[in-house]
This record gives C-alpha cells, structure tokens and sequence, in this order.
C-alpha cells in the first residue's frame, strides 16, 4: 500500500470524525509523498511554521534490519522504504540535505527492558499521517503510536497490549554532528534536561543546546536512567564505544549527563490502556521549556490537540483555492503548498524570549521570532511566495533577519537556532528582503537592511564573514580559481560570484528605490560582471585563473550530478551558465542573439543537461519566454517537467526539497506564473495546470483582494496559450509585474493544442 493510499483512508476518518467537508485543501495533502528519493521530507505532526515537529525514526539499523549502522550518516529521521523504527524524533527539519537535529528519541515497548535501540527497535504497519497527525503500529510489541503537536510541544499517545510496558527517552541518538546531553528527574511523572546539537553541515560552529520537559500521565512502576558503557577493546588504554553495554541505574542520583544517556518509564498496563506523553522545548531554558508546554498544553487532551492542528493546517492551505486538473494533480499541490509552510519556524517562546544571533544573550520579542533559513535556495521562490500569500510571515521573517544583522553585525545566510552555519554560498538576505520591498511589503526598518547589504558587499575579504573573497570581484569583476580552495575541485568560484552578481543586482534595485542613484549605477556594474566567466570556445560559463586566462583542460559537463567541478557548487558549467536571471538579453547577446541563445537552451533540455533536483538552474524554462515567438517552450517544457518529476508518490518530489524550494517551484508552476529573478517584481507567465485559480490574498497588505487565475482546459493536452486577459483586458507580454497583477485581480489565458510562435 503506497503512502497516499493511507492518507485517503485516513482521510476519511477524519472527515467522519471532525465534521470536515470533503474537499478541503487540507484532505488532499499526503505527507509521504517526498519520503524517498532523496527529497528528505518526513511525515511527521507539525503546525505550520512549528517549532517542535514529531518524526517517526526509521534510519538507525538492527542487527536484523541493515539500513545503515549509524543514523549520522543519513540527512532525515525518515525513509520510506525503511522500517525498523526506534522511536519519535522532537524538532527535525525537511527536505534538508544535511544531517542535524532529529535527536530526543521517544520509544514506547513491552515487556522486559532493553533500552540497546539496536534491540529496542520494531518493524511497523498501518502508518497512517495527515497534517499534524502521524500513527503507526509496532508489529514487535503490537502497541499503536499517535503523535500530534502544537507551535512548541509535542503529545503521543501510545496504546499498550496487557503487560509491562515501557516508555523510553534515547537522548544519546540521532542525526545531529554533535554528542552530549543531560536528564534530570524531576518527580515521578517529570523529568527535564537538554541535548547538544550543532555542527550543520559539517561545518565548524558553536555548538548549542535544546532544552526539553516531558510528562507522563501515569505514574510509573520503575523509573531510571541508563547509560552505555565503553568496553575494553583488547588493547591497552583503547575503548570501543560503538559495542559497549548499556547499564541501568535505577536508583541513581536525580540527574545524568553523558553522550549515550537516556530515561526509562515502565508501566504495569491493562489491555488497550493508553499512555499519554507531553514534551515542551525551549533554544532557551528549561523553565522556558515548562512554561512552552504548560501554556500549550494546559490539559492532557490528545483528540484536542490533533482537531487544533488539522485546522490550523486547512486554515494555511486555504489561501489558495483550485478549481479543475486531477486528483493527482490537486494532492501534489496541496502537498507542495504545505512543504512550504514547514520552514522557517518560529523561534520565540510563550513568553516572547529566544536565542540572540550567534550570542549567550537572551532576547525578547513582540512579534514571531523565525529560524531555519535554509536562504541559498528559498531566496529563489518561497520568499516571494509568502511575499504573495502570507504576507503577515514575510514581514516577521524579514524583520528577524535584520534583527539577526542588529545581534551580531550580518545577515543570515544559513541561519540555523540562532546559529549561522555557513552552508552554501552567497549573499542571498539581498534579494529576499530587496524583493519584499519592491513589492509593496514596508513595514521594517529598510535603512539598517541597507546597511547590512552595503556592509557584506564592499567590506574586504579578510573582513567580511559573507563574502570572504571579494577583493578580486571588486578590482577584476570575478573571482580566480583557487582563491578560495586550494584544491581546485573544491574551488566554488564560479558559483560564488554567480550569486553576487545576483545579489547586487537586487542591491542596485533596493538603492535605486530608495534614491541612491550612485550606488545604484555601481553596484548594476558589478552585477553585469558575469561576462568576465563566458567562453566563446565552450559557450558557457567557464572558471578562471589568477592571471586572467580561462582554465584548461575545461569540461563543461563535469560537476553534473552533484560530483566535484573546479569552478561550481553542486553543479556543471550548463546548470550555471544561463543563472544571469537580471541580464538575460545581455548574454543572449554574448552567446550570438536570441536565436543561439534559444537553440543552446533548448539543448540544456533535449541533451538531459537540466538538473531538476538543484537550485541553480531550475528557472531556465522560463527564460525562453523573454524572447519573441519562444514562450511556447517554456509552456511546453514545465508541463513536461511538471508530469515527469512531480507526482503524487512517496518519490514524487526531484531531490532535496530544500525547505520548500522545490515545491514551490511545483506552485507557481502549476498555477501559471514564476518569479525567475530574485529581487525583481515581476512573475513570467505560463499555463496553468487549473482550470481556476483563486488566490486568497490578505487585505491587511493587498486591498484589491483576491486574485482569479483561469485557464479553460479543452483537453489535456491544452497546454499552448494563445491569449492572455489582464484585467479584463488583452495582454500581449508574458511577464507581469507584481503591482500589475495584485491591481488587475483577474488573469485569463486562453488555451490551445498547438504551441504559438507569435
């Protein structure tokens, strides 16, 4: 039974049991979908933009069941084709490519105790998850597991057979770098404590704890903690950590701290008792941790807090209503429109408190406080969706970002609790705060963003912690290979400045706006200096040396599939070379005018150089409908790329989804228009996947109300336009601005089977 086939069926359950009407936004979301195929998501309970989230963990192995020895080396709790489980992770990301969090493990067993997870662990039936509600069955053990979650806390409800059963916390475990944590008893039914985490990535950085306290609403039988043991290897003064003992220690002190520790709670239950357990987390403090839960939870009520979320959920999707296209279709939407709503996540407590910017200091919020900025990708198209339809989020989110700069003098770049983690390149805060501004979204305080983007773009390499190879951008207009890596094949020059260029082009735009003409004229220059990177021999963008010579031997396909290229991140030369989103023209130019440029985008597509798993380059169908007579290629490609890469399946999402970015691409795909260039406000337009499209916009920030995207579809194959409406009137470009499309409120396109050429 495939994962949407559960969501129907659960689907049901909880259109009979909460009244819903069927056809909600939120029935047709299917959790699994984007489990496998690398997409790292997880069908774990979460409310939108949680803080805490409860993931079933699958990714740790057995002595029978050989997925992998060790959780580290797995980026996600969870894989859909795995199904040896060892219990629920609290706080994780999605769609992340690194490994981090996915700690603070909450297993339920039976019978005697073994708290060994390579033990403890159980197969699993019946997984059952919508929005805020995930639910397996243990064959192991034969005990149901419930979880469902508020803004920042967590309760499972676990349903036990005849016995003693067992509720096990493994703080030792998980998918984080680090190691280390502690446990304290606090009385028989609580206990408290904090695990480590940190190290993102791989990359060096503060290390920082995330505090918890759980509750049990029944009094145990036996408490206790355990910790593992090293073993003695055979060598003198050597241990073997990995294979050591886990010993019990049940009437131990009144806290433990180690880096394989944990908390056990037995239970004498009668036959289908159920055993509630809360846990409320804090980036703060314990106390915090407490009051988080308490504040949220004031009950122990299970049905409650599962209703709460579920229509929290609907509310969120509901700003989007579609009309039309298939089954499928309408649950890869809604799924996508709910990837989106996972990341960033609020930050502050009940109390308005959180984590300072890379500080020990705490500080105190009126507003959302948001972490999680996964920017090198969601700067590209999930900004400027909550730009459009969670405005409210936007502003908070745009606002902590310049609080982030207040705390500790930069933007955020890959900002993860307060920490910055330097994952990817970049200067990527420009074009989203740049882009919420030009689109009408004011209310932050733009001067002091403006210094903090003048500040990372003209500060020295030795300097400046965002751009730390700027010097030779700024005297040359490019970066050298081998500046910043010795290693050539771990040299990212390429890519580096790719993204300034990006990032100053927003900037150029942003002082432009706001009078600073000068500044503006100077950094459009910088912008423009991509054509230092174009080889004429290759036509594409190829690295250079120090002394100004492009580097040989070169091949542009190498760096395809994620492999190693001197030069690109993540990437070949063909998935960089048209990334100019601001001068199109421009390198159609260089590359010999329109018709070559075409001709050589076109060959990105027919010769499988597009990579639709990665960031770089997933706009280029879009860039075909900058040039007279050429629209229908990106009309044609995205209904291709939509069909082939997006489905209604556990693989249905083309790799990481990256906080969102991938299924955001998947909305404004499917709804008719994109935003191909960061920090511009402007959308390209092109076939809706809908019949109807009703954008439910926020009157607080867009008084003209909702936005009616329609779309006729004859047939399926309809996916040609041959006219466009907007406004009531003939529209005759297939670019839109932002102002253009919130004041016209109507877009109309009118369909045929034949691809236009005028």
């Amino acid at each position: 039974m495939t994962g949407n086939k559960y969501v129907i069926t659960f689907g049901l359950w909880l259109t009979v049991t909460f009244g819903a009407q069927a056809q909600k936004p939120v029935e047709y979301v299917d959790p699994f979908i984007g489990t496998t195929n690398f997409s790292v998501c997880n069908p774990g309970a979460v409310c939108p933009n949680g803080l805490m989230s409860v993931v079933p963990f699958n990714v740790m192995g057995s002595d029978l069941n050989v997925y992998d020895k060790d959780a580290r080396w797995w980026s996600a709790p969870y894989e859909f084709n795995n199904k040896y489980f060892t219990g629920f992770a609290h706080v994780t990301l999605s769609g992340v490519g690194c490994p981090e969090l996915g700690t603070l493990l909450l297993m339920p067993t039976a019978g005697a105790l073994d708290v060994d997870y390579r033990h403890y662990g159980s197969t699993y039936s019946g997984e059952q998850a919508v929005p805020g509600y995930y639910a397996n069955k243990l064959d192991k053990y034969g005990i149901k597991c419930e979880v469902t979650s508020t803004l920042r806390s967590s309760i499972e409800r676990f349903t036990f057979r005849k016995g003693q059963g067992n509720i096990l916390l493994n703080i030792g475990d998980g998918l984080t770098n680090e190691v280390g944590g502690m446990v304290k008893r606090v009385s028989d039914t609580e206990i408290e404590g904090f695990r480590l985490l940190g190290t993102f990535c791989y990359n060096s950085q503060a290390v920082f704890p995330m505090y918890f306290v759980m509750r049990v609403n029944k009094r145990p039988t036996e408490t206790g903690y355990w910790k593992k043991q090293p073993t003695m290897t055979g060598v003198k003064g050597q241990w073997d950590t990995d294979n050591g003992k886990y010993k019990l220690y049940k009437h131990y002190g009144r806290e433990m701290a180690g880096n394989e520790i944990g908390y056990y709670f037995s239970f004498d239950c009668a036959e289908g008792e159920q055993i509630e357990v809360q846990m409320g987390v804090s980036f703060v403090s314990i106390a915090n941790a407490r009051e988080n839960l308490t504040a949220e939870q004031p009950t122990v009520d299970f049905d409650n807090v599962r209703r709460k979320a579920y229509n929290q959920w609907n509310k969120t999707l509901s700003r989007i209503t579609v009309e039309g296209g298939t089954e499928a279709q309408r649950r890869i939407f809604y799924t996508a429109l709910y990837h989106t709503q996972l990341h960033p996540n609020i930050l502050q407590d009940v109390n308005g408190q959180y984590p300072k910017m890379e500080s020990a200091e705490i500080g105190t919020t009126r507003g959302n406080r948001y972490t999680v900025y996964s920017l090198w990708d969601t700067y590209r198209n999930v900004h400027q969706l909550f730009t459009l339809l969670y405005p409210d989020k936007q502003l908070d989110m745009v606002r902590s970002m310049i609080e982030m700069y207040k705390e500790w003098g930069w933007m955020p770049k890959w900002e993860l609790f307060g920490r910055e983690t330097w994952t990817m390149e970049g200067d990527p805060a420009i074009p989203v705060i740049t882009d919420t501004y030009l689109k009408g979204l004011r209310d932050f305080d733009v001067n002091t963003a403006y210094e903090a983007f003048v500040k990372s773009a003209t500060t020295p390499s030795k300097d400046n912690k965002m751009r730390p190879d700027v010097d030779p951008y700024l005297a040359k207009g490019y970066i050298p290979l081998g500046l910043y890596a010795a290693d050539q094949s771990g040299d990212n020059s390429v890519s580096h400045a790719l993204e300034y260029y990006v990032a100053d082009y927003a900037l150029s735009q942003l002082a432009d706006a706001l009078g600073k003409k000068a500044d503006a004229r100077h950094f459009r220059r910088l912008s423009s200096g991509w054509h230092n990177y174009y080889s004429k021999e290759y036509g594409t963008l190829r690295p250079k040396l120090a002394n100004g010579q492009f580097l040989t031997p070169f091949d542009p396909k190498a760096g395809a599939d994620f492999t190693n290229a001197p030069g690109f991140h993540e990437g070949s030369a063909w998935n960089y070379t048209f990334y100019v989103p601001h001068d199109i023209k421009k390198l159609a130019h260089v590359m010999g005018g329109p018709q070559q440029f075409v001709d050589k985008l076109q060959r990105v597509f027919d010769q499988n150089l597009y990579d639709p798993a990665n960031e770089p380059d997933i706009a280029y169908p879009y860039l075909f409908s900058y040039f007279n007579g050429q629209a229908w290629r990106t009309q044609q490609q995205v209904a291709r790329l939509l069909e082939k890469y997006y489905k209604a399946t556990p693989d249905g999402i083309p790799g990481n989804d990256d906080c969102g970015t991938m299924s955001a691409w998947a909305i404004f795909s499917m709804i008719g228009l994109y935003p191909d260039c960061p920090g511009s406000p402007t959308y390209t337009l092109t076939t809706p996947v809908f019949d109807r499209v009703t954008l439910h916009l926020d009157r607080r920030f867009y008084p003209a109300g909702d936005i009616v995207i329609e779309a006729p579809h004859a047939s399926a194959q309809s996916i040609y336009i041959k006219g466009i409406t907007l406004g009531g009137r003939r529209y005759k470009s297939y670019r839109v601005s932002h102002a253009d499309l919130i004041k016209a409120r109507t877009l109309r396109f009118d369909l045929t089977e034949k691809h236009q050429t005028k």
